[in-house]
Parts: C-alpha cells; sequence; structure tokens
C-alpha cells in the first residue's frame, strides 16, 4: 500500500536524498516501515537525536549534498538542536523529518506532545507542518528544495502520525534551488581596486575554501598582493601540501586583534564579519583595527564561485598565474615524553594524503594542529556555532559520505562526553575513523576563560565545575563498551604505535591521550 511514509521515502530516493541518520519513536514507524522497503535508502541508527544532527552536518560538508534526520517528537528535535545550530551556522543543508502525534491526538495533552513548529523556527530556515497524506510527497519534495538552496539550509518537516499511515499516491520532483545572486560588475571593480591597496586582505568562507576554488583564491591574492585569510571557525578547509597559503585567525581575542593590525580593508567573501568569541571587559566586539574598512562583497548565501571568477577576471588572473602554495615538509616521527606538540608532530608524519581531520580539541588543538600545516594534503572539519558535542557525530558522517578517506576525529574528554554515542554508531558501521581524546580531565576552556573574564583566581566551587575527575573518566572502557577497540598512552612512542595502527585499520579505533 502507498500511504504517506512511502511516497516519502521515495520522493527522496527520486530526489538524490540516499542517506537518512535516523533516532525514530512511536511515530515515526510507518516511516520506519517504508525505509525497510527500500533497501537502498542507507539508513544510520544514532543512539542520540544530537548524533543524527551532527553526522548529517559531517556528511554535508564531504558531499556537499543534503542527507535527512529522523526525529521523534518535540523533545527529540529538542535533543538534536545543539548541533543544528552548528549545521546552521556552517551552512549546512539538512533535511530533518520529525514525527508528530496524529491530527486527532494532538488535541490532548498527551506526554511527549511540544510546540515543534516553535522549536524549529529558532533554527530552521524552512518549516511545514504536512496537512493530509496526499501533500506529504509534495511536501517533502518541498522541503529538498529548502535544503539544498542558498549553499544550505536546515529544512524541517513535520509529519503528524496519521498523514504517514493514510493512504496516498505518487511522488514528487524537487525543483532545482533559485540561482544564487552574484554582485554587480561595480562591485566587483570596486573590490579589485581596494584588494590592490597596501594592507588590503580578502577573507573567504564556504566553497571557497577548498578545491579549485581555494586555489583560485590563491591566485587573487598573488595577483594583487593581498593577504588571504579565513575566519576562526569554518566548515572545512583544506589544508597541508599544495594549497593556496592563507592565514586563519585565532580563537583568543588579544592575538585575533594583533593579527589585523596593520589591516586596512577587509574583503568577504562566502564569509560574515569576523567578530570576537565572546564579550570581555574592555576589549572590542570586533578585532580590526579603527579606520579598517569591511566590505561584505559576498554573503555565505550568495554565488561564491561566481564572485571568485569574476574578481579574478577583475584583478587580471591568467592561465600563468600560480598561488603562493604550502611545501611538504614532513617532521620526524618524535620521541620521548609526550607533549601535545608532539603528538602534532606524530600526526603529521603519519597521516596519509587526503585524510579529513574533525576537530573539537580546542585547546589541546593550540600545540597539535600547527605540524600538521605542511603535512600531505588533507581536510579540516571544525565546530562553527560553538555548540560541543559536534567532534564524533561529524566524523561518522564525513566518514559514510567519503568511504574511500581516512578520518581522524579530535577531541577533548570534556566535548567527548556528549556525543559519545557515536562511538557506538561508528563500531555498528564499521566506519574509518581513529579518534584522539585529549584527557585533560576537564573543560581547560572554561579555565582559560574565567581569566580573560578577568577572575585571576578561584576556589573550590568554580574548580568542581571545571573538572571531569572524581571519578576520572575512562575511555578505554568507555569505548570499548560501545564496540570500538582503544588503547590510553602516556608516552610518545606508546602513541605513535596505537596511530599506526589506527591508520591502518578499516575500522573505528581509539587512543586516550593522557595530556601532561
Amino acid at each position: 500500500m502507498m500511504n504517506g511514509a512511502n511516497s516519502l521515502v521515495k520522493t527522496l530516493l527520486k530526489n538524490g536524498v540516499d542517506t537518512v541518520f535516523a533516532n525514530p519513536g512511536t511515530s515515526e514507524m510507518h516511516f520506519v516501515a517504508a525505509l525497510d522497503t527500500h533497501p537502498e535508502m542507507n539508513c544510520v541508527l544514532c543512539l542520540f537525536e544530537g548524533g543524527t544532527t551532527g553526522a548529517a552536518d559531517g556528511y554535508f560538508r564531504m558531499k556537499r549534498d543534503v542527507a535527512g534526520t529522523l526525529l521523534h517528537l518535540a523533545p527529540g528535535f529538542g535533543n538534536a538542536f545543539a548541533n543544528l545550530h552548528n549545521a546552521r551556522k556552517a551552512s549546512t543543508g539538512v533535511l530533518n523529518i520529525v514525527g508528530d502525534h496524529a491530527t486527532h491526538h494532538l488535541r490532548f495533552e498527551s506526554p511527549l506532545k511540544g510546540d515543534i513548529v516553535g522549536i524549529s523556527q529558532t533554527v530552521s530556515h524552512w518549516t511545514r507542518v504536512s496537512q493530509d497524506a496526499a501533500s506529504v510527497a509534495s511536501d517533502g519534495a518541498d522541503a529538498i528544495q529548502a535544503a539544498r538552496a542558498c549553499n544550505g539550509q536546515i529544512a524541517t518537516l513535520i509529519l503528524p502520525a496519521d498523514t504517514a499511515w493514510n493512504a496516498a499516491s505518487g511522488t514528487a520532483d524537487s525543483r532545482a534551488p533559485a540561482p544564487l545572486p552574484a554582485p554587480g560588475t561595480a562591485e566587483i571593480e570596486a573590490a579589485a581596486a581596494q584588494l590592490r591597496n597596501k594592507g588590503a586582505a580578502l577573507m573567504i568562507g564556504g566553497s571557497a575554501l577548498f578545491g579549485e576554488l581555494r586555489q583560485l583564491a590563491g591566485k587573487i591574492a598573488a595577483r594583487t598582493g593581498c593577504r588571504l585569510m579565513v575566519d576562526t571557525l569554518i566548515p572545512r578547509i583544506s589544508k597541508g601540501a599544495g594549497t593556496a597559503r592563507i592565514d586563519q585567525l585565532v580563537y583568543p581575542v588579544d592575538p585575533k586583534i594583533a593579527q589585523l593590525t596593520e589591516t586596512t580593508s577587509i574583503t568577504l567573501v562566502g564569509t560574515d564579519r569576523p567578530v570576537a568569541f565572546f564579550a570581555y571587559p574592555g576589549k572590542p566586539s570586533v578585532p580590526e583595527p579603527p579606520g579598517c574598512s569591511v566590505t561584505e562583497l559576498c554573503t555565505p548565501v550568495m554565488d561564491i564561485a561566481a564572485t571568485l571568477e569574476a574578481l579574478a577576471d577583475a584583478v587580471g588572473v591568467t592561465t600563468g598565474t600560480q598561488p603562493e602554495t604550502v611545501a611538504l615538509d614532513l617532521p620526524d616521527k618524535p620521541s620521548g615524553a609526550l607533549t601535545l606538540q608532539k603528538v602534532g608532530q606524530a600526526l603529521a608524519a603519519l597521516m596519509p594524503e587526503n585524510a579529513i581531520i574533525c576537530n573539537e580539541s580546542v585547546t589541546s588543538g593550540f600545540h597539535v594542529m600547527p605540524p600538521t600545516a605542511t603535512a600531505r594534503p588533507h581536510d579540516v572539519l571544525s565546530g562553527t556555532g560553538g555548540a560541543i558535542g559536534l567532534c564524533l557525530p561529524c566524523a561518522a558522517g564525513a566518514a559514510i559520505a567519503c568511504p574511500d578517506r581516512k578520518v581522524i576525529a579530535l577531541t577533548g574528554d570534556g566535548s567527548a562526553m556528549y556525543t559519545l554515542q557515536s562511538l557506538w554508531t561508528m563500531a555498528r558501521e564499521g566506519l574509518d575513523v581513529t579518534v584522539i581524546v585529549f584527557a585533560n580531565r576537564g573543560y581547560q576552556i572554561l579555565r582559560d576563560e574565567l581569566i580573560n573574564v578577568g577572575v585571576d583566581s578561584y576556589g573550590q566551587n568554580a574548580q568542581a565545575m571545571f573538572d571531569v575527575e572524581n571519578p576520572t573518566l575512562d575511555w578505554v572502557s568507555l569505548a570499548e563498551g560501545h564496540g570500538v577497540p582503544a588503547i590510553r598512552t602516556r608516552e610518545m612512542e606508546g602513541f605513535i604505535r596505537a596511530l599506526q595502527a589506527g591508520l591502518e585499520s578499516d575500522g573505528p579505533s581509539l587512543i586516550e591521550v593522557v595530556c601532561p
């Protein structure tokens, strides 16, 4: 029988959406049954709703197309919210399918009843409730179109249970998203002139940070002499040998301000104006110096490719123009006492070409990531919205999107606890992910932030909110309990052996690095 649920699954497949990250409940059972009759749909179970949305985010960042999530009522959508916030900040396309109570049941105050529309509208660009089974297929096609629009949006389709189980017919085609706007000739010419001035910076984002567009941005910088830059938190960036050189803004406010001291203008393409992560007493919210002009040439929802191509023509880029690129410079494998910098050196020396690094190591990453800058070419995915718990599900989604590429997940122990259920999904799906947990036994970033806001010392109550000791988290046991082989290391030789084993394996593994 063709019902609303079946019409939706067929519509998804017809329009190229073939992966769903799911955490279903009773109101989604007809949709589950419909998925079961379509083995060509890749259904991935996540044990927490935040895992579904984080995985869909990682999937889009690497696949450049949307996956679906299957969520259960208002509480399920609420659990998914934090990583949807991250996805929205990353301009990620996500298609949420949320089951609701049957329409005739909504007049009763049942335990799971909630304002799904209200929750959705705070984070979704597009929200719709299907009114009847006959509308589900066309609603699904519209949702797919919305998720793919504007370089990626959050689209949420709410299905009352009776719209899933009642009879329906046919499928629907999703229309192509509307053409993206691009800046006009006058704006391009003005930007081209500005980039030739002393102290000019071209700050790029979105699809300009990897692939051919990244190299084109590098050619524009080479032609004009401007400084090519990227903001602190970015969805995906190409790194390593052969990539166009780029300066990335750091997280702390004072060094970020120092990076832009001599900057006279910033031209934005595919990114928003840089801003401090938080407000701090006596410090500015924006890092550029007074008098520095900031030009929003191309917002994240505009045509980034067309903008860079027009800008390249305007500044005189030719086939002979070459960007300044990063040279391959692999460090030797370190030995001796374990330090975070040595961990980064080992990672740089051993990770294969085209690896994908999902980085949520925050404070540890300040020391681990720099040595990888001259490693073999790779991509880095990082947090964009600041909501903790992205790394592990994002790594799972990236591994499903790119099964031929090695994924390395770098996370702090506090961050990883938010979505550690994703380890089970990695084991269930046999994903090629090597997880490195930096066990500094606490939320080190919070210790640093207390100082940043002007508190020079703290006592027992603050300490109790910053550490994750008493009891100490045992990541070997936690990983193995989720089906992922794991090892703990306190010295470099042991870490290198574990990293080599993880990179040689085709499945998931975890290394707990006890931070010095």
